[in-house]
């Protein structure tokens, strides 16, 4: 069972911001004139409020750029005072934090690679202390909402009210399109836990690729996201980092032009009704996937006890194998998505495997599988 989850918000400074909120700009600073002419572009954007820019970049290797440092703070209050727009950067320790405070920047974030570290995250957390300043998260690089979530109850205790958090795709073993995996269900149940938190996506991340940016953001929105982080360079060919993600100001002007933005009220009236129904028939068969899920289980279970019995491993790959590709050619032949069914096919596997574990290293007589993971056993057994 799921930790209850209790934040002090406070969400007026959000119910003032334009909607969709949307933060944009270079993924670093690189030069003033880049950071000043970039600025300009976006400010001509209707829908941007805030200015992003990396100024401490969390590199992979220590000779990549790793961003400007403090001067590009100077720029940013130029970026201010010139343009209008709000000014944000990425914080990953308290010196970041208290150089941030000194030059004004309006909205903090803290990234990926510093959310999995629960000591960076404290240390930042420390340093803002007494501070009213917002501050949004993004989620972990591995796909661990409580750990997301750990970082958030962090800065609420130093006294961050004004919280929000940044989907931005998680690492993964499996080769997609994407930069990162989306995994769209770890933010679902981020709002499912926490309804009253603002937040946002950023599709730049995900995508790696400025071609898939658009689909992604729609997706966001369509799933009731507040708002994007978008990353635009006035010469993207010619960035510091991240190059093929960033959009020209003139494409992300095209691209928020295009997005619809909907609206997550209740339907009403006729409209309600006809949502009513479908809900209840999607209740009735979610209702009745379950019973067979539950059959299935007993049936895996029996073939568990058989094996244990003739000494035979819990992975039989050949008819694994057999077993996706019949799968895979009926989901071909009735229009369902092949990615989707391979992923539902690996988790019904995976789990079956759990409850053979199970029977294996049940003592005899011992009872029927619970589903629980003994997870020595399972690598002990696949590993």
């Amino acid at each position: 069972m799921n930790k209850q989850v209790q934040l002090r918000l406070n969400t007026d400074w959000m119910e003032k911001m334009q909607q969709p909120f949307i933060i944009a700009g270079p993924c670093s600073a690189e030069t003033e004139e880049q950071v000043l002419q970039t600025a300009r572009e976006i400010a001509a954007i209707p829908g941007v409020t805030v200015f992003r820019a990396g100024i401490w970049k969390p590199r992979t290797r220590p000779k990549d750029f790793a961003g400007v440092g403090q001067i590009g703070l100077q720029w940013l209050r130029t970026v201010k005072a010139e343009t209008g727009l709000k000014v944000a950067i990425e914080v990953a320790n308290a010196h970041h934090v208290y150089e941030a405070l000194k030059f004004g920047v309006d909205v903090l974030w803290i990234g990926a690679r510093t959310t999995v570290s629960p000591f960076a995250v404290q240390e930042v957390a420390d340093a803002l202390r007494g501070v009213d300043v917002p501050v949004w998260v993004k989620n972990p690089i591995n796909p661990d909402i409580d750990l997301w979530i750990g970082a958030m109850e962090r800065l609420n205790q130093a006294g961050i009210t004004r919280l929000g958090a940044i989907h931005r795709g998680f690492s993964t073993y499996e080769k997609t399109v994407y930069r990162n995996a989306p995994r769209w269900e770890i933010p679902i149940e981020l709002k499912r836990r926490l309804p009253d938190l603002p937040l946002i996506c950023d599709p730049s991340h995900i995508s790696g690729k400025r071609e898939f940016i658009a689909d992604l953001s729609q997706t966001a929105f369509d799933l009731a996201m507040d708002g994007l982080m978008i990353e635009s360079h006035m010469n993207p060919e010619q960035a510091l980092s991240d190059a093929a993600q960033q959009l020209l100001p003139a494409d992300l002007a095209g691209l928020l032009e295009q997005l619809a933005f909907r609206s997550n009220r209740s339907a009403e009236g006729e409209g309600q009704a006809f949502l009513e129904v479908m809900r209840r028939q999607i209740d009735f068969l979610d209702h009745e996937l379950l019973e067979v899920l539950s059959r299935r289980s007993k049936l895996v279970d029996r073939i568990g006890r058989f094996k244990k019995r003739n000494n035979m491993t819990i992975l039989q790959v050949r008819r694994w194998e057999q077993l996706l590709e019949n799968r895979l050619e009926q989901a071909r032949q009735i229009g369902l998505d092949e990615a989707f069914v391979r992923q539902f096919y690996q988790t019904i596997h995976q789990y079956s495997i759990r409850i053979q574990s199970n029977v294996m290293n049940a003592p005899e007589n011992g009872p029927a599988h619970t589903g629980k993971t003994n997870r020595k056993n399972v690598q002990s057994k696949v590993g």
